[in-house]
């Protein structure tokens, strides 16, 4: 028996669900328990094992207090040759580093600095860092 690779949206959106989840400190079993499944299934919603049906995505996007286009945004395009057309898509690095408890843990710390200067000075930090780990990749 063959086993499929699961479809490039249902990955995109279970990982869009994940992110949330983590951003929002909520396990997998509370998320569960909230839909009335176990963790297992909400992992392979996560995973883009199982895809998610309409109501559930419904479900979801109000138990993570977030709009369904959340989950979908910047996602692959269900459209063959839309690629060229969609509108302030943020590139796949930016929601894979959010998806990583790295990079939603410096999002949640950044976000709480109010000084402008301050943030601007990290950024900068950040900056001349990620040039002498690559001097190349400039």
């Amino acid at each position: 028996m063959s086993t499929k690779a699961p479809n490039p949206v249902d990955k995109y959106v279970g990982s869009r669900v994940r992110m949330r989840r983590i951003m929002l400190g909520m396990s997998q079993e509370k998320l569960g328990e909230a839909l009335g499944l176990t963790f297992q299934q909400v992992q392979k919603y996560e995973k883009g094992t199982n895809r998610v049906g309409a109501s559930r995505i419904q479900q979801i996007s109000e138990i993570l207090q977030v709009p369904v286009s959340f989950l979908f945004e910047g996602g692959p395009s269900g459209t063959a040759g839309a690629e060229g057309f969609a509108e302030g898509t943020s590139p796949a690095y930016v929601s894979d580093f959010l998806a990583t408890s790295e990079g939603l843990a410096l999002t949640r710390a950044f976000t709480r600095i109010t000084d402008a200067k301050l943030r601007r000075s990290i950024v900068e930090l950040v900056e001349q860092i990620a040039a002498r780990e690559a001097p190349d990749k400039r």
